[in-house]
């Protein structure tokens, strides 16, 4: 060490300019150095061993004796923000819209994209500047870990900017990014409570997708104005895809072609005009009225350990302030406004912030309120608060779509129950399309059975369980609502295998109602045999066959539209995989409630050593009672653990056993003892004292075989998630 320091202090005597003719000596950051710096040299070595001399316009640094004919300046100290005076913004300059898409369009790019060209983040270029390379603006609203890891868009999120239109006008967006998938369409619709628009996005390589269909007559139901734009324009631009995708675009909107907005959201092309789109065609909200009185529409809220519950409201009529006592409609409940402020993206609180110059939020503005609201239950979607001194009538309510897959959810360490209750009622709040209710199971515990939109829902909800509250659960096999009429004439709708009819309950059962949706799946007309063929196998039924377009080019092929009706019990589990995998990953599909259809359904029991596992039971169609029952037995046997007996395995639809595995006992070697030669009598007769021994801890055994519930996670469909390191989370 003291060798290095003596070295380093002549190199710095022998670069070092006279005292009459040294100018004045400024550091070099560390990042220009391009020179490793060694952990070993004091942080007092490191200041002094950076200064650099200027000879002839030239910077250069002690350490490597590299040069640089650009200066850099001392960083100089930020200025402070100008004063954030939200009354410059009456309605007329606002504008409140949501971005709609297929899953994968880009909505999450274009809009990151939208937040660096209004100044509201730092531009991507700005890092790269910094040198720090690894510091990019990608899914910025995008804030949960599994919407990171899956790359898909979980929960709608909100964000105001601030928009300098080229005529000198600066107006306020209220920016909604939603998810694209089908299992999240309550967050689509309810992330249009608060919009007067949408930008609606479309692939230009993919053209319009089956969720495009469905978002935009969601959104012409609310009479919004729909703006179009193809994204991904750069990557088609030299081929005839991208006009083809502006075509079709054209003519479901019904509008011309010079009307859809060409983009690129990767690289910025074109996005200055979807702003200036959205400030030309999106109406704005209407106008302020004075002496006007309050009503705040809740579209979302989620919970904050210190504040309580964080409600997201619209003000559609007056001014909200810090101070003033709001009710709920729905509750009739009051509470104080503690802090209010809005998202941009983040909390920007207006109430005692000293760079805000207006603490209040006022008609056609978008933002957050901290009420004292303490308990989960009050907070409802939907909900409309109103001053407690001027009663107001609620504004149109919000009611998320029904849970279409129900399945049980319970802890995996013993007494864990409490904690996991707390859990689901936290991120229930966030996520307002899962229904709870408490179960209880002979074999797990205490429980809860969560209901669903789809299966991809399922597998986020419990990811996010994992995530964000540290929970290791144990999920049962889904199950769809099964409406079960009996000959009395009254009906009975179970989500429980449990509460499925016994054979001998089924002489009172006039029949058995399954509900069914209504899929639309657009892929390439050369995959259209494969699709008929899935769909047959999962007894579908077709409706509607359709051309979407025609091939426009050489580049581009002709595309269709199947409408089928399918039980929606066959598609919650492999159906989408194995759609994408027929069709190289062309299809897409979305699907809508349809009505119930009577069905041969049946319920399947499994048995280890004659015990029924309740857990493990499921509804299903009796066409696939063989496949499921033998693929479940031999799931099992590799997980339950070698016994000093035999155990056996079963799957059975009432006294009828389908299937069979058997599980061998442990041979413990008894005459290990016996050493050296001896009669055989001894030996026959330690073996007959063994197998007495295991029939007597079978007869006292029967049934309580111990699975540990680390292999029935396994068999269920989940993995064992790595904490350490930092690994990420694999998907299911």
């Amino acid at each position: 060490m003291a060798t290095e320091r003596g070295a380093f202090r002549l190199l710095r005597a022998a670069v070092r300019p006279s005292s009459t003719t040294r100018p004045t000596a400024r550091r070099l950051a560390p990042s220009s150095c391009p020179s490793l710096w060694s952990k070993e040299i004091s942080s007092s070595w490191q200041l002094s061993s950076t200064r650099s001399s200027a000879v002839n316009g030239t910077t250069s640094c002690v350490r490597c004796f590299s040069t640089s004919s650009t200066r850099r300046e001392v960083k100089a100290v930020k200025p402070k923000p100008p004063p954030l005076d939200l009354s410059q913004y009456p309605p007329h300059l606002i504008r409140n819209f949501a971005i709609i898409a297929h899953i994968d369009h880009g909505k999450s790019t274009l809009a990151d994209r939208m937040l660096e060209i209004t100044g509201t983040i730092p531009p991507s270029q700005a890092a790269v500047d910094r040198m720090d390379e690894d510091q990019k603006n990608e899914q910025v609203l995008d804030t949960l870990k599994v919407e990171r890891e899956r790359g898909i868009t979980v929960r709608a999120q909100s964000a105001s900017m601030f928009y300098d239109h080229p005529d000198g006008t600066k107006y306020l967006l209220n920016l909604l990014d939603t998810p694209g998938h089908a299992d999240f369409s309550s967050e689509l619709l309810r992330s249009l409570l608060p919009s007067q628009g949408a930008l609606l996005l479309v692939d230009a390589a993919q053209g319009i997708q089956a969720q495009t269909l469905s978002v935009l007559d969601e959104a012409r139901k609310r009479n919004l104005t729909v703006v179009g734009a193809v994204n991904k324009w750069d990557l088609v631009k030299d081929d005839g895809r991208g006009e083809a995708a502006v075509k079709e675009l054209s003519a479901l909107l019904d509008c011309e072609e010079d009307e859809i907005l060409r983009v690129s959201a990767k690289t910025g092309l074109g996005v200055e005009s979807v702003l200036e789109g959205v400030v030309a065609r999106i109406p704005p909200p209407p106008p302020y009225v004075e002496a006007e009185k309050l009503r705040a529409l809740a579209f979302d809220s989620y919970y904050d350990s210190f504040r309580g519950v964080v409600s997201l409201v619209a003000v559609v009529e007056g001014e909200i302030k810090k101070g003033d006592q709001v009710t709920s409609t729905t509750t009739g409940l009051s509470y104080p406004i503690l802090d209010l402020g809005i998202l941009s993206p983040r909390e920007i609180s207006i109430a005692e912030n000293p760079v805000v110059a207006s603490r209040t939020l006022r008609k056609g503005m978008v933002g957050w309120v901290v009420c004292a609201m303490k308990d989960v239950k009050d907070a409802h979607l939907g909900d409309t608060f109103h001053h407690t001194h001027a009663p107001m009538p609620p504004l149109e309510s919000f009611e998320p779509l029904k849970s279409m897959v129900f399945a049980g959810c319970y802890p995996m360490e013993p007494g864990g129950f409490p904690k996991l209750e707390d859990a689901i009622k936290r991120l229930t709040l966030t996520d307002r399309s899962v229904t709870s209710n408490r179960e209880s199971s002979s074999f797990l515990g205490q429980g809860f059975r969560l209901g669903f939109n789809g299966s991809l829902h399922m597998d986020v909800f419990r990811q996010r369980l994992e995530d964000e509250y540290a929970e290791e659960i144990i999920v049962t096999r889904p199950l769809v609502p099964v409406r079960i009429v009996y000959k009395n004439g009254t009906e009975k709708i179970i989500d429980n295998p449990d509460d499925f009819p016994d054979p001998g309950e089924m002489l009172k059962v006039a029949e058995i109602l399954e509900p069914t949706i209504r899929a639309t799946i657009v892929a390439p007309e050369e995959y259209t045999g494969a699709i008929i063929n899935l769909c047959t196998a999962h007894r579908g039924v077709p409706l509607s066959h359709t051309y979407l377009s025609t091939p426009s080019s050489a580049h581009s092929a002709a595309r269709i539209t199947l409408v089928y009706s399918l039980p929606l019990s066959s598609i919650i589990t492999n159906f989408h995989s194995t759609l994408k995998s027929l069709t190289s990953g062309f299809a897409s599909f979305d699907y809508e409630e349809g009505p119930y259809e009577r069905g041969d359904l049946c319920r399947m029991n499994i048995l280890v050593n004659s015990v029924k596992v309740d857990a493990l039971c499921s509804v299903l169609h009796r066409s696939a009672v063989q496949k499921e029952g033998r693929d479940w037995a031999k799931r099992l046997r590799e997980v339950v653990p070698r016994q000093q007996y035999e155990v056996v395995i079963q799957a059975a639809v009432g006294s009828s056993i389908i299937a069979r595995e058997r599980v061998a006992p442990m041979k413990k070697d008894v005459t290990a003892r016996i050493h050296g030669g001896g009669d055989i009598s001894r030996k026959l007769k330690l073996l007959a004292k063994q197998k007495e021994g295991k029939k007597r801890l079978r007869e006292r055994s029967i049934g309580n075989v111990t699975i540990p519930l680390k292999s029935l996670y396994t068999v269920l469909g989940g993995q064992e998630h790595k904490r350490k390191g930092g690994a990420k989370d694999k998907d299911k």
